[in-house]
């Protein structure tokens, strides 16, 4: 049935009504509040800005609010002598961490606080010992506990106040001293961060999300209607010796174009333009700029309009009406659609479970999108304003910390706390790690230069393990057939400079790029067993990759390397680059093939090293894949296994982790006629909240089972097994003398936690912008090796991915196994044939 046209769309094109979404629970217009702002009563001075509750709860953690928080995971081995290395050349290294001077015996202190008679209100009982902070100082209250660095009780560890109500009656006020709250705790970290907050606020910056930006600062890409507002990454929290205050720069994409915008467009390009509104929106963030908030998209839903009505306790209004009445803002189209936001578990806890409308024509879009990102020219013009070099990043962390240092806002509630803020960059010590080793054929090496890169060493060295290509297809439209087989004469001309053979392909002509045409060719050409196929694709087009892959790794198991032709057969200037472009492809045909183009100089045999990571479904967004690739010892076999499981967004992964490592094991023994000596374990997709599951329940479900496995062949002592969780979205970094520091540079004191055993590690060269380290943190080790034999067998694995002949910022098994993992739930969207487990087809 045809709907009403919204107002201001062009004439001609009519709305169809969509189904309304499944019930909905009471809709309302989101609250005003700031987004990660904390209450507070307007009586309460800054200092006394109270946060959310901090207690303990059932072994669970620490409560903010009604959120529950996990301790810390304190996975220091308790025999570890030291985690610092010796191994390197030594180097001085400034981070992007300022010091919190403080007092010799400084400590936060918890007390209850109790109220006679009772007070039920906690903005009255935030109010009546706001009266009493002369004698309290700083402190955070959140009801019933209160933090503060004063010990102002006396021996009986209590301390009355009176104060008086409004009615003239004497309130009581008794605070006990409950203890010091221990340096490794998770409540101090929430304090600390509720401090630095409150003082972040002296900036007068705005609150985006959890991170702090200036608008005022804002540089405007009018030419691609956005703006980019630069801002601060804050954390603080106890480190090795000292308080540490960890500032990292960031920049927020704020889009000018409103989510009306994007659906004007839609109507007026789009033949189903709610499909493509809908496409274009669901899953994205948007920023209301009357309440400073953001919300996840999660649906549309055409049959409301702001001219609908919800219900409040004071009966039935519109949202045009509540607008108009609560912010004074007009919504000049009333017939257009509304944006469904569903509550997040936050919100739930917060007692608000119900769907969240929002109106189009008041909601800004954040973010890239995918066609933004593929926009070179976009992405070059944002570049030169994000993308900053070591000198200017810290030109602008000096600047942080003097905006900081002169708002005497900021810096009373520091002093009203007894701290300081250090004026200059905490200056560490760190190591370059020894230059690796390259292996090529014929045992020839080769030494790794300051940038870690051997691309040049390639064109003139064989590789070190190669497979020959007797039996392969060229799967192509017909129209391209000159220019691919030109590109496959570069492609035997730089394997013979390699000493590799390949012959001449078989050509399997399409008469069209058609995705059933080319499900035909692999059917065709799969049924005379080839070692490999080629498939060309005219440009960049991610339906017919899908069909692709899903077709040589699910239906007809086969390597397939796809290539574009803007590639391979490049115009004008480009062309000169071709035999550079066949030479990338041919390492990694040979990669897929077993073989292994270079290698590295390892002096521990038996050793399997596994990577684990995840990667969320684009196509359903509840689901996630996680994808596990093992080497079979790389000293003597240059055998893989890979293996890739679905599981709910979410789901603890213990079984499918071990089940995996299960098959590994079989795969070596395999192989081998034994199991692994030792077995070095990389798990990357471990947020900081999922790090208490995998310490408690994921190694230990694992380590078991291994155990179980070694000792029915006769290993009484078990698995020998290091556990080590790789983090790359970190904030911190780090500079030798206002540059980025050589590949290899370790960092395992000062920045590092207590609780861990951990280290920081640059590994990769980067030639734009700021390098980031990566953290690995050893949560499980039975491997009996020093810590300076895990720091360079870890910086050892980053020069293992035959993809790019250079380090990359993880162990190459991680990025592996990040690769299939994408893989699947990008493209194929199901678990590959076990016909190519030990083969690296996902390259």
């Amino acid at each position: 049935m045809g709907g009403q046209r919204p107002m201001g769309m062009a004439r001609g094109s009519s709305i169809m009504k969509a189904p309304a979404p499944t019930s909905h629970p009471q809709q309302r217009p989101p609250a005003p509040t700031a987004l990660g702002r904390a209450t507070t009563h307007r009586d309460v001075p800054v200092a006394e800005a109270a946060g959310g509750a901090v207690v303990k709860e059932d072994n669970r953690g620490a409560v903010r609010g009604k959120r529950v928080i996990p301790d810390l995971v304190h996975s220091r081995p308790q025999d570890l002598v030291t985690k610092c290395g010796k191994i390197g050349a030594k180097v001085p290294v400034q981070a992007n961490y300022f010091r919190i001077l403080k007092k010799p015996h400084w400590s936060i202190h918890q007390y209850r606080v109790d109220f006679r008679p009772d007070v039920d209100l906690i903005r009255l009982r935030r109010a009546y010992l706001g009266q009493h902070k002369a004698i309290l100082g700083g402190f955070i209250f959140d009801g019933t506990v209160l933090f503060s660095t004063n010990h102002f009780t006396d021996q009986s560890e209590q301390k009355e106040l009176l104060t008086k109500n409004r009615e003239g009656e004497t309130i009581q006020i008794i605070l006990k001293h409950v203890g010091i709250v221990d340096v490794t705790d998770a409540q101090q970290i929430q304090v600390l961060n509720l401090i630095l907050r409150r003082s972040m606020e002296g900036l007068k910056l705005q609150l985006v999300g959890r991170n702090f930006f200036d608008p005022r600062a804002k540089v405007n890409v009018d030419s691609f209607q956005m703006e980019i507002w630069p801002g601060y990454q804050t954390s603080i929290r106890q480190h090795e010796q000292d308080i540490l205050l960890c500032a990292e720069i960031t920049h927020k994409v704020m889009r000018t174009q409103t989510v009306y915008n994007i659906l004007t467009q839609c109507l007026r390009d789009s033949g189903d333009y709610q499909a493509d509104f809908k496409r274009q929106v669901v899953g994205s963030i948007v920023l209301t700029d009357y309440n400073n908030k953001t919300y996840r998209v999660d649906d549309v839903d055409f049959q409301s309009s702001p001219s609908s009505k919800f219900s409040t306790r004071d009966g039935e209004i519109s949202y045009v009406q509540y607008y108009k009445q609560r912010y004074n803002l007009p919504i000049r189209d009333e017939r257009q659609p509304l944006l469904i936001s569903r509550p997040t578990e936050k919100n739930i806890r917060g007692g608000q479970d119900e769907f969240i409308m929002l109106v189009p024509e008041l909601c800004r879009a954040t973010g890239l999108t995918d066609a933004m990102r593929s926009n070179f020219k976009l992405m070059r013009a944002m570049g030169e304003h994000t993308r900053l070099n070591p000198n200017r990043r810290i030109e602008r962390l000096r600047a942080f910390n003097t905006r900081l240092q002169n708002s005497s806002e900021s810096m009373d509630v520091l002093a009203l706390w007894n701290m300081q803020l250090d004026r200059h960059l905490v200056e560490i010590p760190g190591r370059i790690l020894p230059s690796e080793k390259i292996v090529f054929g014929n045992q020839a090496t080769v030494v790794c230069d300051a940038n870690a890169d051997w691309s040049r060493d390639m064109r003139n060295k064989t590789m070190f393990s190669h497979v020959d290509i007797k039996r392969w297809y060229v799967i192509v439209p017909k129209r391209s057939l000159r220019e691919v087989q030109e590109f496959v004469k570069c492609c035997i001309r730089a394997a013979a400079s390699m000493r590799m053979h390949i012959s001449e392909p078989r050509y399997e002509e399409m008469p069209d790029d058609r995705n059933g045409s080319y499900a035909t060719a692999i059917d065709r050409t799969t049924a005379q067993d080839p070692q490999i196929l080629m498939l060309v694709l005219p440009n960049s087009n991610e339906e017919k990759y899908s069909c692709i892959k899903k077709k040589c790794c699910v239906d007809r198991p086969v390597p397939s390397q796809v290539v574009t032709l803007r590639v391979i057969a490049p115009r004008g200037d480009k062309a000169s680059g071709l035999m550079s472009i066949a030479t990338k492809v041919i390492i990694q045909m040979n990669a897929k093939l077993m073989g292994a183009p270079w290698m590295i100089d390892l002096p521990l045999s038996g050793l399997m090293t596994v990577g684990f990571d995840v990667c969320h479904s684009a196509k359903e967004r509840n689901k996630s894949y996680g994808a596990l690739v093992a080497t079979m010892d790389i000293k003597q076999s240059t055998k893989y296994f890979s293996a890739v499981t679905q599981h709910l967004k979410g789901q603890e992964l213990s079984n499918e982790i071990t089940m995996n490592m299960t098959c590994a094991l079989k795969s070596y023994r395999a192989v081998h006629g034994t199991l692994p000596a030792r077995i070095l374990f990389y798990r990357d997709g471990v947020g900081d909240g999922q790090l208490h599951q995998v310490v408690k329940t994921e190694v230990q479900f694992l380590k078991k089972k291994l155990d179980e496995i070694y000792r029915s062949a006769g290993v009484e002592n078990g698995c020998r097994l290091a556990f080590i969780v790789v983090s790359k979205r970190i904030n911190t970094r780090y500079f030798v003398n206002g540059r980025n520091p050589d590949p290899g540079t370790v960092v395992d004191d000062i920045i590092t936690l207590p609780e861990r055993y951990d280290f920081f590690l640059v590994s990769q060269s980067v030639r734009q912008g700021t390098v980031s380290p990566t953290s690995y943190n050893v949560i499980h080790d039975t491997m009996g090796m020093s810590a300076d034999r895990i720091q360079i067998l870890t910086y050892k694995m980053t020069h293992l991915y035959y993809n790019w002949s250079g380090t990359l910022r993880v162990p190459a098994v991680c990025q592996y196994a990040h690769k299939l993992a994408f893989l699947v739930a990008e493209s194929i969207h199901r678990c590959p044939s076990n016909v190519l487990e030990n083969q690296l087809y996902f390259l």
